[in-house]
């Protein structure tokens, strides 16, 4: 199967970002062009002039904010001072290839049931999707979950976990997430997720998520006010004509 492009695709959705759909391909798609680091600016003859190393992170960057063991918990760099973030896992099969991506989040205090955290699972693009996703959670029932679209770097599924399933995740020791291969139906990709870290992790990202909305909210009711009358214009902007 083909590894997919690790990225931040999973946190955007987290977000509730546009993201364009694409039909299921089958076929192998060129690896996209290399991402410019950021900050790293250009001379007036095309050489680069580099980027600091350890510069702090620019609004709409993704960062690691902590790792809990197995689990990274991944945010977004806003204004606010307070940014959303996720529980974030690489998942390798047994051979040590990257497949897919694994991401839980906290949903905001007040949200209607019965989910109370949400998560996106990323496989490659020749997965067959109306095999759908398999989760199980060490020894317990196992549930099947549908696809929700493909993009270009692979097939999302959007999943809700109610109380109780987010109880066994925190309780349990792994979890397996399996996958059915397009080219192969009669065969089963199987996922291991560590659960190691799980329960500090999403507990540090609900705190995190939590300071977040507050801050959305407060810059939501208190907006910034545009410039007072007779207040000069910002560089670049035109005076107001008069009357």
């Amino acid at each position: 199967m083909k590894t997919p492009q690790i990225t931040s695709l999973a946190l955007a959705l987290t977000l509730g970002l546009a993201v364009p759909l694409f039909a299921q391909e089958t076929t192998e798609t060129p690896a996209p062009e290399a991402p410019a680091v950021a900050g790293d600016a250009a001379g007036g003859d095309g050489l680069s002039m580099g980027a600091e190393i350890g510069a702090p992170a620019a609004a709409g960057d993704t960062y690691v904010a902590a790792a809990f063991d197995a689990w990274e918990q991944r945010c977004i760099k806003t204004d606010l001072g307070a940014d959303p973030c996720q529980l974030y896992q690489l998942l390798k099969d047994d051979q040590g290839n990257s497949v897919a991506e694994f991401s839980v989040f906290s949903l905001p205090e007040g949200s209607q049931g019965p989910a109370v955290a949400g998560a996106t699972f990323i496989a490659p693009l020749e997965t067959l999707l109306t095999a759908g996703l398999m989760v199980q959670v060490d020894t317990n029932k196992a549930r099947a979950y549908p696809f929700t679209f493909c993009a270009q770097i692979g097939c999302v599924a959007r999943i809700g976990f109610t109380a109780d399933e987010v109880a066994q995740f925190k309780k349990g020791a792994s979890a397996t997430l399996a996958i059915v291969p397009f080219v192969a139906p009669d065969q089963k990709v199987e996922l291991k997720v560590s659960l190691k870290g799980f329960t500090a992790g999403l507990d540090a990202v609900a705190a995190a998520n939590k300071l977040a909305d507050a801050a959305a909210a407060a810059a939501a009711a208190n907006p910034t006010p545009s410039p007072a009358e007779g207040e000069a214009p910002a560089e670049g902007e035109a005076p107001a004509e008069g009357n």
